[in-house]
């Protein structure tokens, strides 16, 4: 695996003002940003990667989601419904650095975090940065790779750094990993451990397109390549100071604690063995300030953390062996959870 031979430079976070006036930050240095840029430049992204992913306007929303909630997103499903597509047309939609890593049963951790490589003109070990240096880093069918191998991305996904040979280099910003795997095929696979599961913001399926999708699908791709063809659309620049807007959309105390009340929920159902962690609660919340930003609203409701509890938490859960014999899956048991919560009002 070749790794990458230089640390892109980090963004720029400018000051941010007031979400709840017209004007915020200046993340290019040339104007201020707003919720109103945080709904229009979501939406350039958006139709961006539309161009490419046919018929799934509510997959590429939630991605985008991810990106301006600062998560990490894993991509689920069956062979040939586009999940590799999805994170590179995400990637292409932005100007910014961007690795890919095929993960594989050989692939080692050095080859994703770098190694210290032993200079002879300076007698001295220098770091040669990995695939992981980069704002959007796409890793295809993850759960080939070795566990060791797959360890590799714990620090870099929740801490943003990465410490090799006792020395730490941080991240650049915004930091983005965008992962696929193929739930089907178990041969030659190593399962997802809870916690790398669990710093995966989101977990969504692509699904197969309909009719009409899949036929525009054919002539699109059929005669072009609509991957190559895309322009980026919004810089790293912006894209942090779009996620500085987001961290300041206001989140009352009462959805607060229906977002706890969502989680707690799942540690106390009997049909779970292992309920959602504080993390999740915390992911539910940043995602619902996404989704709030994303229409131009400056406060959550409790509606944008209902909408994506399923998403958020269900890929954290391990149902117990009497709930898979009945065939009630993870997500399932979060909708009873949704249904059986209380939803806050005023």
């Amino acid at each position: 695996m070749t790794t990458a031979q230089g640390i892109p430079p980090e963004a720029t976070v400018p000051p941010i003002g007031d979400v709840s006036s017209d004007v915020t930050g200046d993340p290019t240095g040339n104007r201020s940003v707003g919720l109103g840029d945080v709904q229009s430049s979501g939406a350039a992204i958006a139709r961006a990667v539309e161009t490419v992913i046919e018929g799934k306007p509510d997959v590429v929303r939630l991605a985008l989601t991810v990106l301006l909630a600062e998560g990490h997103l894993l991509i689920e499903d069956v062979p040939g419904v586009g999940k590799t597509m999805l994170a590179k047309s995400m990637a292409r939609a932005l100007d910014c650095s961007v690795r890919r890593i095929q993960f594989t049963p050989d692939l080692l951790p050095s080859d994703i975090t770098g190694v210290s490589v032993f200079n002879q003109e300076t007698r001295d070990f220098e770091f040669r940065p990995g695939a992981v240096f980069a704002n959007v880093v796409i890793g295809d069918e993850i759960n080939r790779a070795s566990p060791k191998t797959q360890s590799a991305l714990l620090e870099a996904m929740e801490e943003h750094q990465v410490t090799v040979d006792g020395s730490t280099y941080e991240l650049a910003a915004p930091f983005m990993v965008v992962a696929t795997q193929n739930p089907i095929e178990m041969e030659g696979t190593y399962p997802l451990p809870e916690a790398q599961r669990d710093r995966f913001m989101a977990r969504l399926s692509m699904g197969y397109p309909d009719l009409q999708s899949e036929l525009a699908m054919l002539d699109n791709h059929g005669s072009s390549r609509p991957l190559e063809e895309m322009h980026p659309v919004a810089t790293a620049q912006q894209i942090a100071g779009l996620i500085e807007v987001v961290r300041q959309v206001h989140v009352s105390d009462q959805v607060r604690r229906y977002a706890v009340d969502l989680v707690t929920g799942t540690r106390r159902s009997p049909d779970l063995r292992l309920g959602a962690s504080p993390r999740a609660t915390l992911h539910l919340v940043r995602a619902a300030k996404a989704t709030a930003a994303l229409d131009d609203r400056d406060y959550v409701v409790p509606d944008d953390v209902r909408s994506l509890a399923v998403h958020i938490l269900a890929h954290r859960l391990l149902p117990t062996a009497e709930a898979q014999i009945a065939q009630r899956s993870a997500a399932t048991v979060v909708a009873s959870v949704i249904d059986s919560t209380r939803i806050p009002t005023g």
